[in-house]
């Protein structure tokens, strides 16, 4: 079964990492004094995945203060098994590179930084394409100032200003690293609001003692492969945290669009209040997601249009320490319109579309998911393995559809 094929896949690239990190813990830089690198080479390969890439620089270097090199891998599997708005049943599998990057890092000139990272990969296998393990486009590709320590901001722990193409983000899983989060996918509700954006824009960050805010201008031009310009109008975004206790992290965002909503913002705009507590065994999230569709006037369809509204829950508990846990998710989204929410495009949307099968593109006005897996961590979040399932249902026009997916993924970075 194509299943089948997908575990030993991942099963080989697993060993075939480790094999790689491993051949790297004799790499040290060359520098002006290498010995005491040496002395300090990890002592395996786990510790290789978290230190390869760190050149250290003195730090009275003029020029260049730091300078890293990074990437990820993450490869997954799905096996979908449904029945659509007519009752009729459907399924499919599916395999893909999720996420190939690679990407660099630096602190230069004692005030500046930049950071590029690209994507390796073009797999449209899922849609019945083919796989180019090549260079995409840009992930990331920005240059920031750290205003704190240009002018010596003493009242603030942090002040620092980017510019260039960014990772947008809101709600509390979109604002997680995909290197660390907890489900193969983020739920439907947090993608929707996140949309895997990489607008151009302005982001002014600020730290002083528990808060922390973002202050952010985007251009809504369509994403390009690099920098886009400043032509269709701007989208702004508002981030409060708070660490209430060591514990207890609060954040709230808002995102607002005032430009055509069918440009890179589907939506005109979001705001999301979340809450996150973790201990040394167990932790919980806690997100509430609101929004607004934008009306017809905006070019929308619309049965697509009015609010739309979720929660997400996600609980986790370790039953072996660091190596073994245990993830759930509760994921609720409604819309005032019939069509206003929408189904992840992994995987249920896909087999629909590969079948025939009676979906509505996954949209409707009501969805509950449940979500149950297992992470085992290699390495920490460096190399893990994540299995799971999903049961997915969705209220359409024409009838409800409900479907069950199985999860297997590997996912590493250095």
């Amino acid at each position: 079964m194509q299943l089948q094929n997908n575990i030993k896949t991942m099963g080989v690239l697993a060993l075939g990492l480790g094999g790689y990190a491993s051949a790297g813990e004799n790499f040290a830089p060359i520098l002006d004094d290498p010995a005491p690198l040496m002395d300090d080479a990890p002592a395996g390969w786990c510790d290789a995945l978290k230190s390869i890439g760190k050149i250290d620089f003195i730090p009275e270097n003029p020029i260049i203060q730091d300078f890293t090199v990074f990437g990820r891998l993450h490869y997954q599997g799905a096996w979908v098994d449904g029945d659509d708005a007519n009752g009729d049943g459907f399924n499919d599998s599916f395999d893909e590179f999720r996420r190939v990057r690679v990407g660099a890092k630096a602190k230069l000139f004692t005030y500046f930084d930049i950071l590029g990272r690209i994507n390796l990969e073009n797999d449209r296998r899922p849609q019945g394409g083919d796989l180019d393990l090549e260079y995409t486009d840009f992930d990331e590709a920005l240059i920031g100032f750290d205003i704190k320590k240009a002018f010596g901001i003493d009242q603030l722990d942090k002040l620092h200003l980017s510019y260039g193409r960014h990772k947008f983000a809101i709600s509390q899983e979109a604002n997680e690293s995909s290197k660390k989060i907890l489900t193969v996918e983020r739920s439907a509700i947090a993608n929707k609001v996140f949309g895997s954006f990489r607008p151009t824009g302005f982001k002014l960050k600020a730290e002083k003692g528990p808060w922390d805010t973002l202050l952010a201008l985007y251009s809504v031009e369509q994403e390009s492969e690099f920098v886009d310009g400043w032509g269709d109008g701007e989208a702004y975004q508002f981030s409060l945290g708070y660490q209430a206790t060591d514990d207890l992290y609060l954040l709230a965002d808002f995102v607002y669009n005032d430009a055509d909503i069918a440009d890179t913002w589907q939506y005109k705009w979001a705001t999301s209040l979340s809450a996150e507590y973790t201990q040394e065994q167990w932790g919980l999230m806690v997100d509430f997601i609101y929004g607004d569709n934008g009306d017809v006037s905006d070019g929308q369809n619309a049965s697509r249009t009015d609010n739309f509204w979720g929660v997400v829950v996600l609980p986790h508990y370790w039953l072996v320490k660091d190596k073994l846990q245990a993830v759930a998710r509760y994921q609720y989204q409604g819309s005032d319109a019939e069509s206003g929410i929408r189904l992840n495009s992994r995987y249920v949307r896909r087999a629909g579309d590969a079948t025939g099968a009676n979906i509505n593109s996954g949209r409707g006005d009501e969805h509950h998911s449940y979500y149950a897996g297992l992470n085992y961590h290699i390495c920490g979040h460096n190399a893990k393995i994540m299995a799971g399932v999903e049961y997915d249902d969705l209220t359409t026009p024409g009838g409800d559809v409900d479907a069950l997916t199985w999860w297997l993924a590997f996912r590493t970075y250095f």
